[in-house]
């Protein structure tokens, strides 16, 4: 078991909660579009969220500014969750507004919201887990989802209760964070998305 934790860092690392969200918003939500349309939106996102955050790493790479994915390092995370930041602000500005996509633009408001308190904390030296941020995030969003549509989607928020475990387990047995960082990161996650419940629940 030992062995496979680790894989729960890489499958579930932070820059592919929002595809993952917007898959299961697809899944979950009763929604008018059809193949093309939804491929054109996750396309939409995944260079938004994934592309433009991956080609910014290898950059700051580059520039000898950070020296892992995982951002261990409490100085190295102020930049690119500063630029998290904006793409995430302009995605919900020009791309997925509340007058096209309001399930998914309260999500990605609440993760825009979650990254800007991850980076508050990281000036005050308190380095919170983004893993758990973004899987607390998701997990909160799938539940909003299913009271949204009345869908039973039971199962899947059982799983990524789980996830959530074998998660904060990962970082653990990694030795990327402590118990502490583990819970600051889940609340941060958490706690914005359920206060967003209530503009469109």
């Amino acid at each position: 078991m030992r062995k496979i934790l680790p894989l729960f860092s890489y499958v579930f690392h932070p820059v592919f909660i929002s595809v993952y969200a917007t898959l299961f918003y697809f899944l979950i939500d009763v929604n008018p579009y059809n193949s093309t349309q939804k491929s054109l939106i996750l396309l939409q996102i995944s260079i938004i969220t994934v592309f433009i955050p991956t080609c910014i790493f290898f950059l700051l790479r580059s520039l000898g500014k950070i020296d892992s994915i995982m951002l261990s390092k409490l100085s190295q995370r102020k930049i690119p969750l500063f630029i998290q930041c904006i793409l995430l602000y302009i995605l919900i500005s020009k791309s997925i507004t509340i007058d096209t996509i309001f399930e998914l633009f309260f999500f990605f408001a609440g993760a825009m919201a979650s990254t800007f308190l991850a980076l508050l904390l990281s000036f005050a030296k308190i380095r919170a887990s983004l893993h758990m941020l973004g899987i607390s995030a998701l997990t909160a969003f799938v539940m909003g989802l299913s009271f949204h549509n009345q869908a039973n989607a039971l199962l899947i928020i059982v799983g990524l209760v789980a996830v959530n475990g074998f998660v904060a387990s990962s970082r653990l047995e990694m030795k990327a964070h402590t118990p502490t960082e583990l819970a600051i990161g889940f609340f941060c996650g958490l706690v914005p998305q359920i206060a967003l419940w209530y503009f469109w629940l």
